[in-house]
């Protein structure tokens, strides 16, 4: 038995802190719905970027969601310091007696002293004393694409003694009515109907995006079989050259929400899609949330780590003794072999079977 188990009778109120990107932050969802589910009586809280807010804004479990602004270093020194001093005083007014820090970022220290917890929790690994002695408990991290980043995430509460069930670690994205209408608006005027697959192509890391001329292949022959396809992308301006460039290849046109939809939208998208097909990116942990079967493609990045979570799948990458290498590309040239050496035709046979074992 675990000597420092927690009482979960005694937590009132709990902070979820995750300051990453928008996928880690999407796949630390299961800690909320853990935490509800093993202490109904308490009331869960979440710390972000603002900016990944939407990953977690409408969680079933989540009381109130707190975000800190990259811009507030634009404001000066005493703007940044006021925004700073008002978000620590609504935290300090929650008065939680457990902290979930779910990164070696060393606010997430600063705030375990400041807030006082009765306990914390983060993880393990050499940070210095000054994060060491800032927690009750921490956690080993398992890296070395050895073990999904949600169990790593989970592992938190188990170290605290709080051991989820398998159909508790589901990730949960609340799309919203607003982006539900949005989105049927914006496929109607383009004549989409479902059903219908959708296709991402890009990434904010371009090292992780498959080549134009075999997206624009693939994209020929789904549509030969007969699918309707709609094409998504960030507003970003590389990823919007990128559809750019696949678009230019194609025969006809495809239907495309590219830079058009906000994540909530793109959520919502996903949510009624047959299927989707993309990247190691942020919407293919969407597409695992909102239960959407997805064909992924991995290049460098660990599929162990970050493969689709709990959801019908396809996952495909070639088997070379370097990878997952995690570099920005061989030898750091931004193109990866390793996702240029799967076919078009692989992709599409992956869909198939993917079709088929779902029942589309």
């Amino acid at each position: 038995m675990l000597k420092d188990a927690i009482d979960l009778s005694t937590v009132r109120r709990v902070l979820v802190v995750k300051l990453r990107h928008h996928g880690d932050v999407l796949l630390s969802s299961p800690v909320l719905s853990v935490l509800k589910t093993h202490a109904p009586h308490a009331e869960i809280d979440a710390l972000v970027y603002h900016d990944t807010r939407d990953m977690l804004s409408g969680h079933p479990a989540l009381s109130q969601l707190f975000t800190i602004d990259r811009n507030w270093k634009r404001l000066g020194l005493r703007g940044q310091l006021a925004a700073e001093w008002q978000l620590l005083s609504g935290l300090r007014a929650r008065q939680y007696d457990l902290i979930v820090h779910l990164t070696n970022h060393k606010r997430g220290a600063w705030l375990s002293r400041l807030l006082r917890p009765r306990w914390a929790v983060a993880p393990g690994g050499s940070f210095g004393k000054f994060f060491t002695n800032s927690f009750s408990h921490r956690y080993p991290v398992i890296g070395g694409n050895r073990r999904h980043t949600v169990e790593t995430h989970l592992d938190a509460l188990r170290r605290l003694g709080i051991y989820p069930a398998a159909d508790e670690r589901r990730l949960r994205l609340v799309a919203g009515e607003a982006a539900e209408q949005s989105v049927r608006q914006k496929l109607a005027a383009q004549g989409v109907s479902a059903p219908y697959l959708v296709i991402h192509p890009t990434s904010r890391w371009l090292f992780k995006t498959w080549p134009a001329a075999r997206m624009a292949a693939l994209i020929e022959q789904l549509r030969a079989q007969g699918e309707t396809v709609v094409l998504s992308a960030a507003p970003d301006p590389a990823e919007l050259a990128m559809l750019a460039d696949i678009t230019d290849r194609l025969s006809q046109p495809v239907a495309s929400l590219a830079g058009q939809l906000s994540l909530k939208e793109l959520a919502a998208l996903i949510d009624s899609a047959q299927a989707f097909i993309g990247m190691d990116s942020v919407p293919m942990h969407i597409a695992a949330a909102m239960q959407t079967p997805c064909v992924a493609l991995f290049g460098p990045s660990g599929d162990i780590e970050w493969g689709p979570w709990q959801v019908p799948h396809r996952l495909l990458r070639a088997e070379l003794p370097c990878r997952p290498c995690g570099k920005d590309g061989c030898g750091g040239g931004k193109r990866s072999e390793c996702l240029e050496l799967i076919g078009e035709t692989q992709v599409l046979a992956a869909f198939n079977s993917l079709m088929t074992e779902v029942g589309a």
